[in-house]
Protein backbone atom coordinates (compact mmCIF):
# COMPACT_ATOMS: atom_id res chain seq x y z
CA UNK A 1 0.00 0.00 0.00
CA UNK A 2 0.87 3.34 -0.46
CA UNK A 3 1.03 6.31 1.74
CA UNK A 4 -2.27 7.17 1.26
CA UNK A 5 -3.80 3.82 1.33
CA UNK A 6 -1.96 3.17 4.49
CA UNK A 7 -3.82 6.44 5.84
CA UNK A 8 -7.52 5.35 4.49
CA UNK A 9 -7.01 1.71 6.18
CA UNK A 10 -6.05 3.33 9.80
CA UNK A 11 -9.24 5.77 9.15
CA UNK A 12 -11.10 2.69 8.17
CA UNK A 13 -10.00 0.91 11.67
CA UNK A 14 -10.94 3.71 13.75
CA UNK A 15 -14.44 4.29 12.37
CA UNK A 16 -15.05 0.22 12.97
CA UNK A 17 -13.65 0.33 16.45
CA UNK A 18 -16.07 3.46 17.03
CA UNK A 19 -19.05 1.46 15.46
CA UNK A 20 -18.03 -1.32 18.11
CA UNK A 21 -17.86 0.37 21.27
CA UNK A 22 -21.03 2.60 19.67
CA UNK A 23 -19.05 5.48 20.22
CA UNK A 24 -20.39 8.37 17.15
CA UNK A 25 -19.24 7.94 13.96
CA UNK A 26 -15.97 10.98 13.84
CA UNK A 27 -15.19 11.33 18.11
CA UNK A 28 -12.06 9.72 17.92
CA UNK A 29 -9.25 12.15 16.10
CA UNK A 30 -6.37 10.54 14.20
CA UNK A 31 -2.90 12.28 15.38
CA UNK A 32 -0.64 11.16 11.89
CA UNK A 33 2.87 10.95 14.16
CA UNK A 34 5.39 12.16 11.62
CA UNK A 35 8.45 12.18 13.87
CA UNK A 36 11.92 11.13 11.78
CA UNK A 37 10.27 12.00 8.45
CA UNK A 38 11.05 15.11 6.51
CA UNK A 39 8.50 17.40 4.67
CA UNK A 40 8.99 15.69 1.66
CA UNK A 41 7.25 12.08 2.93
CA UNK A 42 4.06 14.50 5.03
CA UNK A 43 3.29 16.07 1.96
CA UNK A 44 1.37 13.22 0.77
CA UNK A 45 -0.34 12.66 4.05
CA UNK A 46 -1.76 16.23 3.52
CA UNK A 47 -2.76 16.00 0.53
CA UNK A 48 -4.94 12.75 1.60
CA UNK A 49 -6.20 15.65 3.58
CA UNK A 50 -4.84 14.47 7.11
CA UNK A 51 -4.31 17.64 9.23
CA UNK A 52 -3.83 16.44 12.23
CA UNK A 53 0.10 15.54 13.18
CA UNK A 54 2.28 14.48 15.96
CA UNK A 55 5.95 15.40 16.88
CA UNK A 56 8.44 14.20 19.33
CA UNK A 57 11.11 17.08 19.51
CA UNK A 58 10.53 20.74 19.02
CA UNK A 59 13.96 21.24 17.27
CA UNK A 60 13.23 18.77 14.55
CA UNK A 61 10.05 20.07 13.95
CA UNK A 62 11.28 23.83 13.61
CA UNK A 63 13.30 22.01 10.65
CA UNK A 64 9.95 21.31 8.85
CA UNK A 65 6.54 22.53 10.30
CA UNK A 66 6.42 26.12 9.56
CA UNK A 67 7.30 25.70 5.98
CA UNK A 68 4.33 22.70 6.01
CA UNK A 69 1.78 25.15 7.96
CA UNK A 70 2.48 27.95 5.70
CA UNK A 71 1.39 26.01 2.51
CA UNK A 72 -1.60 24.25 4.38
CA UNK A 73 -3.95 26.07 6.60
CA UNK A 74 -5.72 24.22 9.24
CA UNK A 75 -2.97 21.93 10.21
CA UNK A 76 -2.94 21.17 13.97
CA UNK A 77 0.47 20.35 15.37
CA UNK A 78 0.92 18.03 18.58
CA UNK A 79 4.18 17.61 20.68
CA UNK A 80 4.19 14.38 21.68
CA UNK A 81 7.32 13.89 23.29
CA UNK A 82 9.17 14.96 25.71
CA UNK A 83 9.45 18.80 26.26
CA UNK A 84 12.43 20.43 28.44
CA UNK A 85 11.42 23.89 30.15
CA UNK A 86 14.65 26.15 28.07
CA UNK A 87 12.23 24.55 25.32
CA UNK A 88 8.92 25.76 26.50
CA UNK A 89 9.44 29.20 24.46
CA UNK A 90 9.37 27.23 21.12
CA UNK A 91 7.11 24.71 21.73
CA UNK A 92 4.61 27.45 22.61
CA UNK A 93 5.11 29.53 19.36
CA UNK A 94 4.82 26.23 17.01
CA UNK A 95 2.63 23.94 18.67
CA UNK A 96 -0.83 23.55 19.17
CA UNK A 97 -1.91 21.06 21.60
CA UNK A 98 1.20 19.87 24.09
CA UNK A 99 0.70 16.24 25.42
CA UNK A 100 2.95 16.20 28.12
CA UNK A 101 2.62 17.99 30.73
CA UNK A 102 4.23 16.21 33.68
CA UNK A 103 6.11 18.22 36.28
CA UNK A 104 5.50 21.53 38.07
CA UNK A 105 8.53 23.30 36.14
CA UNK A 106 7.37 22.40 32.81
CA UNK A 107 4.29 23.66 33.95
CA UNK A 108 5.62 27.20 35.22
CA UNK A 109 7.99 27.83 32.14
CA UNK A 110 4.63 27.05 29.77
CA UNK A 111 2.95 29.05 32.09
CA UNK A 112 4.96 32.33 31.81
CA UNK A 113 5.60 31.96 27.58
CA UNK A 114 2.02 31.34 27.02
CA UNK A 115 1.38 35.11 28.96
CA UNK A 116 4.60 36.29 27.46
CA UNK A 117 3.33 35.39 23.99
CA UNK A 118 -0.11 35.61 24.11
CA UNK A 119 -0.88 31.97 22.83
CA UNK A 120 -2.74 29.39 24.09
CA UNK A 121 -2.06 25.76 22.61
CA UNK A 122 -4.49 23.15 24.16
CA UNK A 123 -2.10 21.44 27.17
CA UNK A 124 -1.92 17.72 27.86
CA UNK A 125 -0.81 16.08 31.33
CA UNK A 126 1.10 12.78 31.09
CA UNK A 127 0.59 9.78 32.90
CA UNK A 128 3.47 7.29 33.40
CA UNK A 129 0.42 4.66 34.09
CA UNK A 130 3.27 1.76 34.06
CA UNK A 131 5.55 3.38 36.86
CA UNK A 132 8.23 2.77 34.49
CA UNK A 133 11.40 4.67 35.79
CA UNK A 134 12.32 5.85 32.08
CA UNK A 135 9.04 6.83 30.91
CA UNK A 136 8.64 10.75 31.11
CA UNK A 137 5.14 11.39 32.86
CA UNK A 138 3.28 11.87 35.87
CA UNK A 139 2.58 8.88 39.00
CA UNK A 140 -1.17 7.96 38.61
CA UNK A 141 -2.08 8.51 42.42
CA UNK A 142 -0.79 12.47 42.18
CA UNK A 143 -2.02 13.58 38.69
CA UNK A 144 -5.58 15.28 40.24
CA UNK A 145 -3.65 17.37 42.09
CA UNK A 146 -1.11 18.09 39.36
CA UNK A 147 -3.77 18.80 37.29
CA UNK A 148 -5.44 21.12 39.73
CA UNK A 149 -2.11 23.13 40.09
CA UNK A 150 -2.49 23.60 36.66
CA UNK A 151 -5.75 24.89 36.78
CA UNK A 152 -5.53 26.61 40.08
CA UNK A 153 -2.42 27.73 40.57
CA UNK A 154 -0.84 28.63 37.10
CA UNK A 155 -4.00 29.41 35.33
CA UNK A 156 -3.56 26.68 32.66
CA UNK A 157 -6.53 25.08 30.69
CA UNK A 158 -5.59 21.04 30.88
CA UNK A 159 -8.02 19.55 28.94
CA UNK A 160 -6.97 16.15 28.79
CA UNK A 161 -4.55 13.57 29.95
CA UNK A 162 -2.27 11.55 28.02
CA UNK A 163 -0.19 7.92 28.65
CA UNK A 164 2.14 5.28 26.78
CA UNK A 165 1.13 1.96 28.60
CA UNK A 166 4.32 -0.25 29.05
CA UNK A 167 5.47 -2.54 25.50
CA UNK A 168 5.05 -5.78 27.03
CA UNK A 169 2.17 -5.15 28.99
CA UNK A 170 -1.74 -5.35 28.03
CA UNK A 171 -3.20 -1.84 27.18
CA UNK A 172 -6.30 -2.38 28.60
CA UNK A 173 -5.90 -1.58 32.09
CA UNK A 174 -3.49 1.63 31.77
CA UNK A 175 -6.20 2.88 29.17
CA UNK A 176 -8.79 2.11 31.63
CA UNK A 177 -7.07 3.69 34.79
CA UNK A 178 -6.25 7.00 32.38
CA UNK A 179 -10.14 6.84 31.61
CA UNK A 180 -10.97 7.23 35.47
CA UNK A 181 -8.27 9.39 36.18
CA UNK A 182 -9.57 11.94 33.46
CA UNK A 183 -13.18 11.37 35.51
CA UNK A 184 -11.40 12.08 38.60
CA UNK A 185 -9.89 15.07 37.28
CA UNK A 186 -13.15 17.10 35.30
CA UNK A 187 -11.21 16.53 31.92
CA UNK A 188 -12.32 15.44 28.34
CA UNK A 189 -9.72 14.91 26.32
CA UNK A 190 -8.15 11.32 26.17
CA UNK A 191 -4.75 10.75 24.46
CA UNK A 192 -4.02 6.96 23.87
CA UNK A 193 -3.43 4.65 21.34
CA UNK A 194 -0.94 3.92 18.72
CA UNK A 195 0.06 2.02 15.74
CA UNK A 196 -0.29 -1.43 18.01
CA UNK A 197 -3.18 -0.81 19.70
CA UNK A 198 -5.26 2.01 18.84
CA UNK A 199 -8.24 -0.09 17.98
CA UNK A 200 -8.38 -1.25 21.98
CA UNK A 201 -7.75 2.55 22.79
CA UNK A 202 -10.98 3.27 21.12
CA UNK A 203 -12.70 0.83 22.87
CA UNK A 204 -11.25 2.11 26.18
CA UNK A 205 -12.51 5.66 25.54
CA UNK A 206 -9.32 7.32 23.79
CA UNK A 207 -10.46 10.81 22.32
CA UNK A 208 -7.39 10.66 20.14
CA UNK A 209 -4.79 7.89 18.84
CA UNK A 210 -1.15 9.14 17.97
CA UNK A 211 -0.22 6.70 14.86
CA UNK A 212 2.88 6.86 12.93
CA UNK A 213 4.09 3.47 11.51
CA UNK A 214 0.92 2.61 10.06
CA UNK A 215 0.46 5.62 7.89
CA UNK A 216 4.34 6.54 7.31
CA UNK A 217 5.99 2.82 7.45
CA UNK A 218 9.09 2.15 9.56
CA UNK A 219 11.15 4.67 10.35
Amino acid sequence: MDIEERLQDVKGKIAKAEKYAKRPAGSVTLVAVSKTFDADAIRPVIAAGQRVFGENRVQESQGKWPELKAETAGIELHLIGPLQSNKAGDAIALFDVIETVDREKIARALAEEMKKQGKSPKLYVQVNTGLEPQKAGIEPKETKAFVEFCQKDLGLSVEGLMCIPPAEENPGPHFALLEKLAKECGVEKLSMGMSGDFETAVEFGATSVRVGSAIFGAR
